[in-house]
């Protein structure tokens, strides 16, 4: 099932504490960037992100999801309504990204 523009604007939303937040559609899904890196997705309306080792520490808990058939499985972000603690995981997911 392709993800919705409603959950993409909202998740983006939810990010809007952060500059240079964007996000790409492709085939029917987002892929989100910080600072033009990428650093997770929308895959069936469900927010995902790259399972590096400081978005293991700050969600220890998170299941770990294929994004879509022979993918690579990423972390679920499960706390969507706090805005801070989204800001502080992107900022911690940018510094390991290459």
């Amino acid at each position: 099932m392709p993800s919705t523009q409603d959950y993409c604007d909202f998740v983006l939303d939810q990010l809007s504490l952060l500059s240079d937040i964007s996000s790409r559609k492709m085939m029917g899904e987002y892929i989100l960037y910080y600072k033009g890196k990428i650093f997770g997705g929308i895959y069936d309306n469900r927010f995902l992100v790259k399972p590096t080792e400081s978005a293991k520490k700050i969600m220890p808990d998170a299941p770990l999801e294929v994004p879509y058939p022979g993918g690579k499985k990423m972390l679920l972000v499960e706390d969507i309504d706090n805005k801070e603690f989204l800001k502080g995981l992107v900022l911690a997911l940018y510094n390991d990204l290459p």
